[in-house]
C-alpha cells in the first residue's frame, strides 16, 4: 500500500524505476565502459534507469525542506550524470556507492539555493549547519532540557567549531518564513506595505542639513588655509588635489618648468602647511 501511494505521488517515473532490473557489478562496469569510452547514450540511459530508485530514495530524505520532490529527483539525476562522467573503471567499487555522494551533493545544493528566496552560503560548513541543525539542536535539547536557546546555540558552536554568529543566523533562517515586501500590514488603515516600514538608506533631513552646514564650514576653513600658501604652492595643490581632473607630476612639471622631483617636494611641503593651518584653525574654533 505504501509503495502504491508513493508511486502515485511520484508519477510514472517511480513505476518505471520499480520495474527496472537490478544490475550486477559486471553489467554496471560494461555500461560504464561503453559510456566513458564511446559515449554510448543507450548505455547511459540503461545505467541511469537502473539507479533511479537510488535517486528517489535520496531525494525523499530532503522532502521536508519545502522544495518540490520532482525538482529534487531531477537534481539527483544531474548528480547521477556527474558521477557517471567522473567514475573511474579502475576503482573496485560499486557505482551506487560512488554515485550516492554526487546525488546527495547535487540535491543539497539545490535545496540551499531554493529553500528560501534569501540565498545562503553553500560552503561545506554552511551545508553541515543547514542539514544538521535541527537534529543537533533536538539532541542537545533532550540531553540538556534546562538550557536556553542561546545556550543551546553556544553548545552547538562548541561541538561544530562554527562561529556562534553563524549558528544564530542559521537558526533564524530555518525558523523564519519568507514574506513579500509588498504584503499589506495587518491593521493598517492606509494599506501600508511591509516595504514602507523599512528604514531608508538615505540620510534623514536633519542629517542632510548638518552635512551641508559642516561641508560649507570645512570648505571655508580649507580655502582660508590655502591662502597661507605661496602662489606656486597653491597652484600645485589645486592642480594635484582639488580640481575635478587632477594632473600628473610629469605634466605639472612641464607646465612649471621644473623637475618632477621638485614638484613632489613642493607638494609635500604645501600639504604639511595645509595640515598645520587646518589644525590651528580647529584649535582656535574649539577655544
Amino acid at each position: 500500500m505504501a509503495h502504491q501511494e508513493r508511486d502515485q505521488s511520484l508519477g510514472p517515473l517511480a513505476r518505471l524505476a520499480r520495474k527496472a532490473p537490478y544490475l550486477s557489478k559486471e553489467e554496471e562496469y560494461a555500461l560504464l565502459d561503453r559510456w566513458i569510452t564511446r559515449r554510448d547514450n543507450r548505455a547511459l540511459d540503461k545505467l541511469s534507469l537502473s539507479h533511479t530508485r537510488l535517486v528517489i530514495a535520496l531525494a525523499l530524505k530532503f522532502k521536508s525542506y519545502g522544495v518540490p520532490l520532482s525538482d529534487l529527483i531531477q537534481e539527483g539525476h544531474i548528480g547521477l550524470m556527474e558521477a557517471a562522467n567522473r567514475f573511474q573503471l579502475s576503482k573496485d567499487v560499486r557505482f551506487a556507492t560512488y554515485a550516492s555522494w554526487w546525488i546527495k551533493s547535487s540535491i543539497q545544493d539545490y535545496v540551499l539555493r531554493n529553500q528560501s528566496i534569501v540565498r545562503g552560503g553553500t560552503s561545506s560548513r554552511q551545508k553541515m549547519l543547514f542539514f544538521g541543525f535541527k537534529r543537533m539542536r533536538t539532541e542537545l535539547a533532550n540531553k540538556h532540557p534546562n538550557l536556553s536557546e542561546a545556550e543551546l546555540h553556544e553548545q552547538m558552536s562548541n561541538q561544530t567549531g562554527a562561529k556562534l554568529q553563524d549558528i544564530t543566523m542559521m537558526a533564524g533562517r530555518l525558523s523564519g518564513k519568507d514574506a513579500s515586501l509588498n504584503a499589506t500590514l495587518r491593521g493598517s488603515e492606509t494599506a501600508l506595505e511591509l516595504q514602507d516600514t523599512l528604514p531608508a538608506d538615505e540620510p534623514r533631513p536633519d542629517e542632510l542639513v548638518e552635512l551641508r552646514v559642516d561641508g560649507a564650514r570645512d570648505q571655508k576653513r580649507l580655502y582660508s588655509a590655502l591662502r597661507s600658501l605661496k602662489p606656486r604652492e597653491q597652484r600645485i595643490i589645486r592642480e594635484r588635489k582639488l580640481n575635478e581632473q587632477t594632473i600628473t607630476l610629469k605634466a605639472l612639471s612641464e607646465k612649471l618648468g621644473v623637475s618632477k622631483e621638485r614638484v613632489r617636494q613642493i607638494e609635500s611641503r604645501a600639504m604639511q602647511k595645509l595640515k598645520d593651518a587646518l589644525t590651528q584653525s580647529e584649535n582656535n574654533t574649539a577655544d
